[in-house]
């Protein structure tokens, strides 16, 4: 039972920075209308992969629920019936929580996609709940955190709907994107709780106090990344997708800061690494951490001087999440040993 535990727990850890990294992607291919309407995609279970998937048909049974487009509005049937020759519009109500009506193959299977992960990787953590359940006599703790994972996925899956309803408004984004990261320090958490150490870190005060700073030091560079993402966002919308050259045009002095700010970030690193060395004992998981962090700092440099590559964004944001998975999983690890 302890294997398939850990098996639940390894799957659920990648799955969520899978639907990290497919949230980034739907973001910055502009794909979060991609399916309109939240659970289905205009309608369906599984997407249509043709705009004449979406008219109007004559003699054609329709299912509760179902979307179509009408005069570049989106319509949803109100019961199950079979249409007849002409279009009865008693059938049919309109969509009342946006007006988007606007359907891109490309677009729909991308955020379709981001969907069907994050559904698997809700399964995932709910099978990690039995799983723990069935742990009970050797951990009650770890009940408790799976609990609370599963309740934040379904939280997040709420979010989800309430981002879509609200034609992908940029703070709900950022918030959908914070509890994200909530999950994964549940999931850190159990993570670094089966490991067990043999060689013991040079615990000091100085030593601990720079890898709290180094914590809160890259929470405060993410969380200025999402506001530099939000003005990117709005830049988006207004020169559109095909001139990422002018997103940055009227930067705002946030984003200079938050380039700068990641200096800081570096050389706290660097600090940790020195002391380390010093004591001749470098973990793998710092050194992951010290790579993810140079990984990072080259990511938005990519961005900023090259105009947004395409995979630059979704790179940056992964990179960002797993430096937050490491850092926690490092912090927790001195925690524990203090």
């Amino acid at each position: 039972m302890n294997r398939l535990y850990i098996f639940f727990l390894v799957s659920s850890l990648i799955l969520v920075y899978l639907v990290i990294a497919a949230g980034a992607t739907v973001r910055m291919t502009g794909s979060g209308m991609g399916c309109p309407d939240w659970p289905k995609c205009f309608g369906y279970l599984i997407p249509p992969s043709e705009r004449s998937q979406l008219d109007w048909k004559t003699e054609y049974p329709y299912k509760t629920g179902q979307v179509i487009i009408v005069d570049k509005d989106l319509r949803i049937a109100v019961k199950d019936f079979k249409s007849n020759i002409s279009y009865n519009p008693k059938n049919w109500a309109p969509y009342t929580k946006h007006d988007y009506a606007i359907f891109n193959p490309i677009h729909t299977w991308i955020e379709f996609i981001n969907r069907l992960l994050g559904a698997i990787a809700g399964l995932a953590t709910l099978l990690l709940l039995i799983a723990a359940i069935l742990r009970f006599k050797k951990d009650f703790l770890i009940i408790i955190v799976s609990f609370l994972i599963v309740l934040g996925m379904c939280i997040q899956a709420w979010l989800g709907k309430i981002v879509v309803d609200s034609n992908l408004i940029p703070y709900k984004i950022t918030i959908h994107m914070g509890m994200a990261f909530l999950i994964l320090f549940f999931l850190v958490f159990l993570l670094e709780r089966e490991n067990k150490f043999l060689k013991k870190l040079p615990v000091s005060a100085t030593f601990n106090s720079l890898v709290a700073i180094s914590l809160i030091l890259t929470l405060v560079q993410i969380i200025m990344g999402t506001q530099v993402r939000q003005f990117v966002d709005g830049q988006i919308h207004y020169w559109g997708l095909e001139s990422p050259a002018k997103w940055l045009s009227e930067a705002p002095f946030l984003l200079y800061f938050h380039r700068s700010f990641s200096l800081i970030v570096f050389v706290v690193h660097l600090a940790l690494a020195f002391i380390l060395f010093k004591h001749r004992y470098v973990p793998a998981v710092f050194l992951s951490i010290l790579f993810l962090v140079i990984l990072e700092i080259l990511t938005g440099i990519w961005m900023y001087y090259f105009d947004f590559p395409f995979s630059s964004q979704p790179l940056h944001l992964l990179f960002a999440s797993l430096l937050f998975g490491a850092q926690t999983y490092f912090m927790i690890r001195i925690i524990k040993q203090k």
